[in-house]
């Protein structure tokens, strides 16, 4: 499939040309050439007319199969361009629809993106219908009046079944969550602009061989995978990557998968810094911006600054001083930043981080348990292990036990009629 690229940029902030081509290239296209233009919002091309004739007279000499804007469109624009164009258009998201719909592989991940597709196409069928009663025989895909309602029709009984599924699902992953916190775990998920290398620090941590390239959107469906964080039970969720201007339709489309960012107890924020500073900042800003629409910054969030093996420890540390800045300003507290390299195994300080972290959260305490009846002390061992992760045992006529325990899962113990009071972390 050959295409031209077209990218207008607004006038105080420029759009990322690398970011787009690898978009392009991520869903197997061959480029033929790019359009950059530097402009206010045109209401009926998106770019402006003198552009579109350039434009117009690549497509008569290229004969591209289609012309892919790296703006999002209007329905009316959509099909004005193609009628001076004469080419299939498509615009940023449709063209991230399309890598999401041949990176899905689980039903939840396909039902998510068929949802979000049936999303955007809903008000170009409308425009479509507008066209038609106006006068302008412009059916959708070559369809009629009465082909087009139907279609329409169609896809509104498609949305509200693929809404029922995916409720189903996520009502089953909140029974498999409360199970797990039930069970003495602590909850992290991953979170971060795609391509930053969170399934590979999923890896890492876990030991484990989730797919892991160096491309886009290779992560849709969710992973879950349990370790031990020096003697704390833990599980880590990799989550779909975000990418700037993140629309709303995909958010609501992708709800269930991201919400195990919003009920995570830690979110580990994954930043790509061997990436230049303007890079980054604009990267880590898109990812605090989706955060705050999923209503997620009221958690703990630490800043894994990754990759710093491509760059100097004097720029690493200046970008993580630069996003601590950046943070503030936003009115973003952060839990901790850590410098990684998630490829070569380096994380030792993201577990330094992480374990200060979860020892500050509310749910997850250290407790001194004093036994004075020895037929109680297997009991308590029996559920100390099955509720949280034991740090010492001191046997003696007062046999007392440390451990780490989640403080509302404390009431096993003290019907058992035993002397427990928090403690403090050595």
């Amino acid at each position: 499939m050959k295409v031209v690229g077209v990218i207008r940029h607004e006038p105080r902030r420029r759009a990322s040309r690398e970011e787009f081509e690898e978009l392009l290239r991520s869903a197997g296209y061959e480029v033929l050439a790019i359009v950059e233009q530097v402009r206010e919002e045109h209401p009926r091309y998106n770019i402006g007319p003198g552009k579109l004739e350039e434009v117009k007279k690549l497509v008569k000499a290229l004969r591209p199969d289609r012309v892919v804007f790296a703006n999002r469109l209007t329905p009316s624009q959509a099909y004005n361009l193609w009628r001076e164009l004469r080419v299939e258009i498509m615009d940023k998201w449709q063209l991230v629809l399309e890598i999401f719909e041949k990176r899905a592989h689980s039903k939840e991940a396909k039902l998510q993106v068929e949802l979000a597709n049936l999303q955007y196409e809903l008000p170009l069928v409308k425009e479509a219908i507008r066209r038609i009663r106006l006068g302008d025989r412009a059916g959708f895909k070559g369809m009629g009046e009465y082909q087009t309602q139907q279609y329409l029709k169609h896809i509104r009984y498609r949305m509200g079944k693929i809404r029922e599924e995916l409720e189903k699902i996520r009502a089953e992953r909140a029974v498999r969550r409360k199970k797990r916190e039930e069970e003495g775990f602590v909850l992290i998920a991953l979170a971060g602009y795609t391509n930053a290398g969170k399934s590979t620090l999923l890896n890492i941590l876990t030991n484990e061989d989730v797919d892991a390239k160096n491309q886009m959107f290779t992560t849709l469906d969710t992973t879950t995978r349990r370790f031990r964080l020096r003697g704390k039970k833990v599980l880590i969720t990799d989550t779909v990557g975000f990418i700037d201007d993140l629309p709303p339709f995909i958010v609501e489309a992708f709800h269930s998968t991201l919400e195990e960012i919003v009920k995570a107890d830690v979110v580990v924020l994954v930043v790509d810094a061997s990436e230049p500073w303007p890079e980054v900042r604009r990267k880590f800003l898109a990812s605090l911006d989706v955060l705050r629409e999923l209503k997620a910054l009221d958690r703990p969030i630490i800043v894994a600054l990754n990759k710093v093996d491509l760059v100097g420890e004097e720029d690493a540390g200046e970008k993580e001083a630069l996003i601590l800045e950046l943070a503030e300003r936003r009115s973003v507290t952060l839990s901790g930043t850590a410098k990684i390299s998630a490829r070569l195994g380096r994380v030792e300080e993201l577990l330094e981080v992480l374990e200060r972290t979860i020892l500050s959260l509310p749910k997850f305490r250290l407790f001194e348990i004093k036994i004075r009846e020895p037929e109680k002390v297997g009991k308590v061992l029996s559920i100390v292990r099955s509720i949280g992760e034991l740090v010492a045992v001191e046997y003696g006529p007062e046999t007392t036990i440390r451990a780490y325990i989640q403080a509302g899962m404390i009431r096993e113990l003290t019907k058992l009629g035993v002397e427990l009071r928090a403690a403090q972390p050595p």
